[in-house]
C-alpha cells in the first residue's frame, strides 16, 4: 500500500504540473471520480517503462541544450554577415586592398633596344599616371627630353634574375648641366611621398612586366661616426658611404620581384616588347664573387678596390643601350 502512492506521486510530477497527491490515509475515503481512471491507468506503468521514460526525457533536454548554442551562433553569423560568410568578406577587403592602386594606362613610352650595336627590338610602356603622377612626370619628361636630357644613348647597368635595371642619368657633369638648365631636379625625394602612399597597399607591387623606378638604395650602409678638429674642438661627425639614387634609374621585372617592393616605385608596365626584355635579361654578367675569402677580408679592411669589383658585379659583358626613346600618342 505505501509503494503504489510513491508511484503515483512520481508519476503525477512527470507527465504535468498538477497538485500534489494527497496522503495515503486520504486517498482511500476519496470518492471515485472520472479522472480516478486515469491516475488508475498512470499507476499500471512498471518501474522499467518509468526508468526508459525518464531517461528519454533527460536525453531530449540535454539535446536541446547543447544544440542551442549552435543555433545561436548560426543566427549571429546570418544576422552579421547576410548572404556572406565571414571568409568570403576577408579575401574581397585583401583583394580590395592589393587593388588599392589604380592601373589604368594614361601614357604609352617607348624604348628602342641594341645589343652590341644591332638593333632586338621596341619596348612599349604602359604609365599609369593617376597613381603615381609625380613618377609619371619624371619618367616622361626623361624619355621625352622635355628634362634637358634623355635616356637616349644609356646603358642598361645590372641585369639580374628577376630583373634588368638601366642607369639612368647622371647627376654630375655634363647631364647635370643640362639639367639645370631646365630647372629639371634630379632628386628622389619628390618621388618618396608616392612610394610611400604605394606601399600601404598589400601585396607585391613589382609583378613581372612592371617598370619602376629606383627610390632609395636599400643596400646603402649606415652613415659612419668619424672624429674631425672644428674650431679648435674634436666633434663626432657622420659621414656618408655610397651615393643616394637620382631618381632617374628604372627597372624592368621579368618575373615577380617582391624585394624590389623596398626600394622602387611603380610607375607602369609593359604593354609590348616583353620578348626584348628576357633578350636582355639573357645578356651574360659579370658573376658576383661575394663567396670568396679575399673579397670578404678586402671589403671588411675598407679596401676600395672590392668597393670597386662589387660595383662591377651582375654588369653585362655586352653593351645594351637604348637608341631611341619617347612618348607615342
Amino acid at each position: 500500500m505505501l509503494q503504489s502512492p510513491k508511484i503515483i506521486h512520481s508519476s503525477l510530477k512527470l507527465q504535468s504540473p498538477l497538485p500534489p497527491a494527497p496522503s495515503p490515509p486520504e486517498i482511500q475515503n476519496i470518492p471515485t471520480s472520472p479522472s480516478f481512471p486515469i491516475i488508475k491507468q498512470c499507476c499500471n506503468f512498471s518501474r522499467r517503462e518509468l526508468a526508459i521514460f525518464s531517461n528519454s526525457s533527460l536525453l531530449l533536454l540535454l539535446s536541446s541544450q547543447t544544440l542551442q548554442p549552435f543555433n545561436l551562433s548560426k543566427a549571429q553569423a546570418e544576422e552579421n554577415l547576410p548572404g556572406t560568410s565571414e571568409n568570403d568578406q576577408q579575401e574581397e577587403k585583401l583583394s580590395t586592398s592589393s587593388n588599392c592602386s589604380s592601373n589604368t594606362t594614361t601614357k604609352k613610352a617607348f624604348l628602342d633596344i641594341s645589343i652590341d650595336g644591332k638593333p632586338v627590338g621596341r619596348i612599349v610602356i604602359g604609365l599609369n599616371g593617376e597613381s603615381t603622377p609625380t613618377g609619371v612626370a619624371r619618367f616622361s619628361s626623361l624619355v621625352s627630353g622635355a628634362a634637358g636630357i634623355s635616356y637616349r644613348r644609356k646603358e642598361f647597368i645590372k641585369i639580374m634574375p628577376n630583373y634588368v635595371q638601366h642607369g639612368g642619368v647622371r647627376s654630375y657633369g655634363v647631364d647635370a648641366e643640362l639639367a639645370k638648365s631646365t630647372g629639371s631636379n634630379l632628386a628622389a625625394e619628390s618621388l618618396a611621398d608616392e612610394w610611400d602612399r604605394e606601399n600601404e597597399c598589400s601585396g607585391i607591387k613589382n609583378l613581372a612586366g612592371t617598370v619602376s623606378i629606383i627610390v632609395r638604395d636599400p643596400l646603402k650602409p649606415p652613415p659612419k661616426l668619424k672624429l674631425i678638429a672644428r674650431k679648435g674642438k674634436l666633434e663626432i661627425d657622420q659621414e656618408e658611404v655610397g651615393t643616394d639614387p637620382n631618381g632617374t634609374e628604372f627597372v624592368i621585372a621579368t618575373k615577380d620581384s617582391p624585394e624590389l617592393d623596398a626600394s622602387n616605385l611603380v610607375i607602369g608596365r609593359v604593354l609590348e616588347g616583353m620578348e626584348v626584355v628576357e633578350k636582355i635579361g639573357q645578356v651574360k654578367t659579370v658573376q658576383e664573387n661575394t663567396s670568396s675569402p679575399y673579397f670578404r677580408v678586402a671589403k671588411l679592411i675598407g679596401d676600395k678596390r672590392a668597393v670597386v669589383a662589387e660595383r662591377g658585379f651582375n654588369r653585362p659583358y655586352s653593351k645594351v643601350v637604348v637608341t631611341n626613346c619617347g612618348l607615342m600618342e
